[in-house]
């Protein structure tokens, strides 16, 4: 598995808004001022985060972001994968995201990548945006 610029902006912006009073909505240029993310970027991910129900918007000047659900019950598994994709090194072994790859053929590999998908998947399902507030 490895983040890309999507995941680690996405993340970086959903624990800002966990860090956030329960409830209060936070304007996307004072989350792309805080980490330097560029504000078109950002809108683009948030877009996808409102479409999966992760995000809730309000207009006008008390308006911005704020998390739909707790961010106890976020996980970071769950952000990687809407991101991303699979958290498994091959789609031979994904358990979301299946497909036949070369390494199919080699059972002795595909059960270290297995290994490795259970270890990640573990953790990543473990830890929360709580966890990161």
């Amino acid at each position: 598995m490895r983040l890309t610029t999507k995941s680690e902006y996405t993340i970086l912006a959903l624990i800002y808004l966990a860090r956030q009073p329960e409830g209060a909505f936070v304007k996307i240029e004072e989350i792309c001022r805080h980490f330097e993310i560029p504000k078109k970027y950002l809108e683009f991910l948030f877009m996808t985060l409102r479409q999966n129900r992760y995000l809730q918007t309000r207009r006008g000047t008390n308006g911005g972001y704020r998390l739909m659900r707790p961010a106890k019950e976020i996980t970071i598994a769950e952000i990687v994968r809407l991101m991303d994709g699979p958290l498994a090194p091959t789609e031979s072994v994904s358990k979301y995201f299946f497909a036949n790859t070369p390494l199919s053929k080699e059972p002795k590999m595909l059960a270290v990548c297995k290994e490795i998908r259970d270890f990640i998947a573990e953790r990543l399902e473990r830890l929360t945006l709580a966890d990161l507030a």
